[in-house]
Formats: structure tokens, C-alpha cells, sequence
């Protein structure tokens, strides 16, 4: 077998997704047709910052080496078989250090980059395919910035990566959310309650204002415009009452806020290593306070609540078909740009068309959704307005 033309390396941070594979399998396949060899990063950067840089070490738990068997098994299923998680090489605790770098730094929380980079050297790595949202992808432009050739591939169920109209795992996304409101209606309208669905964003509210245009729900709140509370138990009284089954369905983003209480909603104290807690409870909140605020809506009758967060049921499982597609053409741009010597670049789709753009944007902006263009602010809901010339998710777009 001829030496290979070099050596690529993929890893995937952050939250899962289904698509993650796919795109493995994509860039894996075209790198070895090709000529070059792959290396799976596991577990995000921390397979970069555990790698023990010995030719003797055993390092299974940190790099994999890809094979069309391997990455064709796991080519159709969600999540990632080569692992992920949050951790952020700048910003790294000081007592999770791996054991070979105690001694080289000190401090509560220390920048491991250095290692990292003797860490990519030692494995070869010719260009490095990160694949992630915002965070993972922020450290990506800071390697690039470092010398790394990096070309990066979008992943977030929020579709919030600035650069990009669509980001791998939003489609399914909404796809199950649909899917599961519609499920729950019939125990919503059998008890004639509110029904009250918490779905995922964190600052863009994509996920909960796309289903909702769809006719998955009456109303939506979400991160970008802060909501009161009476004026949406008003509205769903509304919906309600002029319904069949006397229900209501109202979709709730995670990172949405009360009018007048500029917090979030978080599950604990504790932040991950980019500076986020977890967010979860704004649905709890909301369905509370919709029991009680209810009746002066209703001639003084309290109106019940389903609550449900669908959570993890909308990031597990198989990718649709969006996410079968956009994956295998995301990895074999990554591939394209590699070929061509153009680094430092995040693919993307703009318009409909397939495309990259500078890594940098992703640090340079945030993506959220265009109030003013696409959300009613009194009447809680999508603005239906002219579709000529959207994007396909319509406003998702990137400008």
C-alpha cells in the first residue's frame, strides 16, 4: 500500500446530534479514495489534551483510526461513535488535567493549547475537521489562528452557528418536535388543558418559531423577545376556546424570558468549561404560572396544564433525511477546500447553495432570529409574510 498523501483528523464537541455520523462516514470515505489516511479525535478536545504523545502509550481511548468498515457501520445511526464533550483546551481546570501534564502548569484554570498543538504534531495531522456548534468551533478558529490548516463543519439542533443557513441536526430537530406535539395533543384535548412543550435554544429560537409555523402549536416564545406572562395565558385562552377539544399548544425555548426578569431558567450552579449552565425549567415556570393566572381569563375557571420537555428525544436516534444529505455534502466540501489548499474556512449553505465562509465569523457574530421580519411580538407567533426568495427553512438565512 502507498504511503499515504497525509493525515486528516476529525473530531466532533458538544452536544450530539443525529447527522454526526453521517458526516464522519463522508469525509472518511473521500479522504481514503483520495489517498490519506484518518484519524478520529474521541471526545471532542479532550482526546487532544488526554493524548499521552509515547509511541508506546496506549492511546485507544483518544484517537481511532478510520476505516471504510468502520465508518460505513456507523454511518446511518445518530449521535457519535467517536464520543464528544465540552471540554475547552483554553479554558481547562486545573484537576482535570491528564496525568503527563501535571507539573507543566499551574492555576485553577490553565491554557493547554501548547500541548494540544505538540499533541496534533505528534499524530501527524495534516488538516483537522471539527465538527460542532459555536463553542467547539471557537476553539477551532483560535488552532487556525495558531497555524493549524482547520476547515470546520456547522452542528447545533438551534441552527444558531453565525456563516451558516443550516447547521447539521436542525432539521431532525424540528422534525421530532412536530412529530411529538402532534403526539401529545391527544392528552391535551382529551383534558382540555394547555399543553406546555419546552424545546431546545439557548439564544435563537428556531426550534421552537419553525415547528410553530408549521402548525405544530398556537403560540411560541422565544430567546430573542422577552414575553409576558398574562398576555400568553390570554392568547391560549383564546386558542382554547375557539378550538374543538378545547386545548391550547404554546412551544417554550429553553432560553426564553419573562418580561421583566432578564435570567435564565437553569437547571443548576454548575457552567461547563465555555461559561454555560445548563439551561431547562423556563417550560416548568411558564405551565405554573399559566395554572394560576388562568382563571382571570376564563370566567374564573382554572384552566389544567400538560407539560412536557422533550429534551434529548429531539437529539437521539437516526438523522431524517435532511440529515442524511447535508452531512455527506458538508464533508465532501471540507474535503474540496482540503484538496484545494483553503483552509481556515466553515462550510456552510447560503441560499439554498452550498458554500464556506471565514472560520472567524463564527466568533464574530450571533445568529438569532430576525424579530422584526419573522415574529409577532403582541400575537406570541411566526409573522407570515411574503416566502419569495427564503431560504428553505425560512428564517434560518444567514445575512
Amino acid at each position: 500500500m502507498p504511503d499515504p498523501k497525509g493525515t486528516i483528523g476529525i473530531l466532533t464537541g458538544g452536544g450530539d446530534v443525529p447527522g454526526l455520523n453521517p458526516a464522519i462516514r463522508a469525509i472518511t470515505i473521500r479522504a481514503l479514495r483520495e489517498g490519506y489516511r484518518v484519524l478520529g479525535i474521541r471526545r471532542g478536545w479532550a482526546g487532544l489534551v488526554d493524548l499521552i504523545p509515547d509511541r508506546n502509550a496506549d492511546n485507544s481511548e483518544n484517537v481511532q483510526e478510520l476505516t471504510e468498515p468502520v465508518v460505513n457501520r456507523a454511518g446511518r445511526t445518530g449521535g457519535t461513535f467517536l464520543h464528544t464533550s465540552r471540554t475547552n483546551p483554553s479554558t481547562l481546570p486545573g484537576q482535570l488535567l491528564p496525568e503527563h501534564l501535571v507539573g507543566r502548569y499551574s492555576g485553577e484554570v490553565v491554557d493547554v493549547t501548547d500541548s494540544v498543538l505538540a499533541h496534533l504534531d505528534f499524530l501527524g495531522i495534516d488538516a483537522l475537521i471539527p465538527i460542532g456548534g459555536d463553542d467547539t468551533l471557537s476553539y477551532a478558529g483560535r488552532l487556525h489562528r495558531e497555524g493549524v490548516p482547520v476547515v470546520a463543519i456547522p452542528k447545533t439542533m438551534d441552527n444558531d452557528v453565525p456563516g451558516t443557513d443550516y447547521c447539521i441536526g436542525f432539521s431532525t430537530c424540528v422534525t421530532r418536535t412536530i412529530e411529538l406535539t402532534h403526539r401529545l395533543r391527544t392528552t391535551a384535548g382529551s383534558h382540555e388543558r394547555f399543553l406546555v412543550i419546552e424545546v431546545f435554544g439557548r439564544y435563537a429560537g428556531f426550534t421552537a418559531l419553525l415547528p410553530t409555523m408549521a402548525g405544530a402549536a398556537h403560540r411560541c416564545v422565544i430567546p430573542e423577545h422577552p414575553f409576558d406572562l398574562d398576555h400568553l395565558a390570554e392568547l391560549l385562552v383564546y386558542d382554547r376556546n375557539r378550538h374543538p377539544s378545547r386545548y391550547s399548544v404554546v412551544l417554550v425555548s429553553e432560553g426564553a424570558r419573562i418580561e421583566g426578569q432578564d435570567e435564565f431558567s437553569f437547571e443548576g450552579g454548575e457552567a461547563d468549561m465555555y461559561g454555560h449552565r445548563k439551561l431547562g425549567g423556563m417550560g416548568d415556570r411558564v405551565a405554573s404560572a399559566l395554572k394560576e393566572v388562568s382563571p382571570r381569563f376564563n370566567d374564573g375557571r382554572r384552566i389544567n396544564v400538560v407539560n412536557q420537555r422533550l429534551g434529548y428525544l429531539v437529539r437521539s436516534g437516526d438523522p431524517d433525511a435532511m440529515d442524511s444529505i447535508v452531512p455527506m455534502a458538508f464533508g465532501n466540501l471540507a474535503l474540496d477546500l482540503i484538496l484545494k489548499g483553503i483552509t481556515g474556512r466553515l462550510v456552510s449553505v447560503h441560499r439554498g447553495v452550498y458554500d464556506s465562509v471565514p472560520l472567524e465569523r463564527v466568533a464574530g457574530s450571533q445568529k438569532g432570529v430576525d424579530v422584526e421580519r419573522f415574529y409577532n411580538t403582541d400575537r406570541l407567533r411566526p409573522r407570515y409574510t411574503s416566502f419569495d426568495e427564503l431560504p428553505v427553512f425560512i428564517m434560518t438565512g444567514d445575512r
